[in-house]
C-alpha cells in the first residue's frame, strides 16, 4: 500500500511538472508574440501588399508618401506619448490640431501676420491647451478623461467663431511650401520635422532626468511622491508638450491642405492613439516609448495606404483602424500581464 502512495505521489508531482512547463512554454510564447508581433505584422503587411501590387506598393515614391503622411500622425502621438507615460490620457489632441491648424491660417489671412509669428502663436497656443489640461487634471483633479474631452469639445466650437468658413484661404504661398517643399536630400519636409520631434522626445524621455520622473511617475505614482518627485509638474509638461506636437500638427496639416480646415485633424485622435497602444507592444512589456510609437505610426499609415492602392472598399480603413486599436489594446495587454511571469534571468538570455 505505501508503494501505490508513493508511486501516485510522483505521478502527480510528474504531472504538476509537465503542466508548468506547458505554462511556462506557452507564456513566453504570449509573451514574444506581444513583444515583436507588431514588427511581424508590419513585415508582413509589407509582403502582403508588395505581392498584390508590386508596382505601385513596392516604390521609392509610395513609400516617401507613406512616410510623409506618418509624419503629422507620429507628431501628434509622439506628444500623446508622453501623457501615458505619465499616466494620463489627453483626449484633446485631435481637436486642438484642428483648431491650430484654422487659427494659424486666420492669423495669416484675416489678421496679416506674418508666417514665422503666426506659427509662434498657435505653438504658445498649442501649449497653453496643454497647460490648462495639465492644470485641470492635477489641481482642479478632474478624471483626465473627461477633462481633455471636455477642453477638445470647446475647441471644435472655437474653430467657428475663428473661421466664418468651414474652409479657410487666402494664406501666402511660402506657407504651402512648408509641407510640399523638399529642403534637404528630396525628402519632404514633414518627415525632417518628424524625425527631430521624434528624437527631442527620445532624448527627453530617455536621457534626461525629466524623463526619468515622468516614467516614474507612471510606473507608481505613491513611490514617485515619496521620492520627492513633483508629480503635478511632471504631468503639466506632459499635457504642455502633446499640446505644443498638436499645435505643430495643425501648422503642417493646413500647410499641406493649403487651407485652414474645420475639424480636419480631429481623426488623427484615434490613429494616434492605436499607434502609441501598437509601440507599447513593441519591444517592451506594454511600456509607452517614442521608437514603439513610429512602429505603431507605420503600421497604421501602410495599411492605408496598402487598403488604397489594391482599391479596397471604402469601408475597409475604419474597420482597419478599428481593428488596429482592439489589437493593440489587446497586445499590450498581454504584454503587461505575462511580463512578470517569466524569470528575469530567462528574460535577459533572450
Amino acid at each position: 500500500m505505501t508503494s501505490n502512495v508513493v508511486d501516485t505521489t510522483s505521478h502527480l508531482r510528474a504531472e504538476e511538472a509537465r503542466l508548468a512547463r506547458r505554462h511556462r512554454i506557452v507564456t513566453r510564447l504570449l509573451l514574444f508574440v506581444a513583444r515583436y508581433g507588431t514588427l511581424i505584422l508590419l513585415a508582413g503587411m509589407i509582403v502582403f501588399f508588395g505581392v498584390k501590387a508590386p508596382s505601385f506598393f513596392l516604390t521609392v515614391s509610395n513609400f516617401e508618401n507613406v512616410l510623409n503622411s506618418a509624419s503629422l500622425v507620429a507628431i501628434v502621438a509622439a506628444g500623446l506619448t508622453l501623457t501615458l507615460v505619465v499616466g494620463e490620457f489627453d483626449l484633446s489632441v485631435g481637436y486642438s490640431t484642428s483648431f491650430s491648424g484654422v487659427v494659424v491660417v486666420c492669423f495669416m489671412s484675416y489678421y496679416n501676420i506674418p508666417l514665422v509669428f503666426s506659427l509662434i502663436l498657435v505653438m504658445i497656443c498649442g501649449t497653453g491647451v496643454g497647460v490648462v489640461n495639465g492644470l485641470l487634471v492635477t489641481k482642479v483633479r478632474i478624471n483626465a478623461v473627461i477633462a481633455t474631452l471636455g477642453v477638445g469639445t470647446i475647441l471644435g466650437g472655437l474653430e467657428y467663431i475663428f473661421a466664418p468658413t468651414p474652409i479657410v484661404n487666402g494664406i501666402p504661398a511660402s506657407f504651402t511650401k512648408i509641407s510640399l517643399g523638399r529642403a534637404f536630400l528630396t525628402v519632404p519636409n514633414p518627415v525632417w520635422v518628424m524625425c527631430f520631434v521624434l528624437i527631442i522626445l527620445w532624448i527627453v524621455l530617455n536621457k534626461t532626468d525629466l524623463g526619468l520622473r515622468m516614467q516614474a511617475v507612471g510606473g507608481n505614482i505613491e513611490a514617485a511622491r515619496l521620492a520627492g518627485i513633483r508629480v503635478d509638474r511632471v504631468k503639466l509638461f506632459a499635457f504642455a508638450a502633446a499640446g505644443a506636437c498638436a499645435a505643430l500638427t495643425g501648422f503642417l496639416l493646413s500647410s499641406l491642405l493649403g487651407s485652414g480646415t474645420i475639424g480636419a485633424g480631429d481623426g488623427y485622435l484615434l490613429q494616434a492613439f492605436a499607434a502609441v497602444f501598437l509601440g507599447s507592444a513593441t519591444l517592451r512589456n506594454g511600456e509607452f516609448h517614442i521608437f514603439g510609437t513610429l512602429v505603431g505610426v507605420l503600421i497604421i499609415c501602410l495599411g492605408f495606404n496598402g487598403l488604397s492602392i489594391i482599391n479596397a472598399p471604402t469601408a475597409a480603413q475604419p474597420i482597419f483602424e478599428g481593428i488596429s486599436l482592439v489589437l493593440a489594446v489587446g497586445l499590450s495587454t498581454v504584454a503587461q500581464r505575462y511580463a512578470n511571469t517569466i524569470p528575469v534571468g530567462s528574460q535577459s538570455k533572450k
